[in-house]
């Protein structure tokens, strides 16, 4: 009676890389999922960055800085209101109204995170 095939036994240096790779993925996504999701959006990431450098930015500012639509800043700026990020403020100039964005202290502790996180990305990154 012929002995059944056998499966050639894996190598153990192969095991060690298996569960090192596993590790690094857990590590990379655990990283991911602890980004600040508000922030991290590109339009929202660029109006907290430009409210960072400029105390106070009109609406139609912020709309030309960033060159996008009435309605993309409008909803970007919400969340970031609702989040307590950005501070809206409504005033008239004469008979026109004004909008102006400021950043929150939690705003600003938030981007200070954010910054923080992504560096430590890029550290780890540049580290392998």
């Amino acid at each position: 009676m012929a002995e059944p095939a056998r499966r050639p036994a894996r190598r153990p240096d192969r095991r060690a890389a298996d569960a090192s790779s596993t590790a690094r993925q857990s590590q990379q996504q655990a990283a991911h999922e602890s980004l600040d999701r508000v922030i991290h959006e590109r339009v929202r990431l660029a109006i907290v960055s430009a409210l960072a450098v400029t105390p106070a930015l009109s609406f139609n500012d912020l709309k030309k800085l960033l060159r996008i639509t009435d309605g993309n800043l409008s909803v970007h700026a919400r969340r970031l209101e609702e989040a307590g990020y950005l501070e809206c403020l409504k005033s008239f100039e004469g008979r026109v109204p004004r909008t102006e964005y400021r950043l929150t202290t939690a705003g600003k502790r938030a981007l200070q995170g954010y910054l923080d996180h992504m560096e430590a990305l890029i550290r780890a990154t540049r580290a392998r």
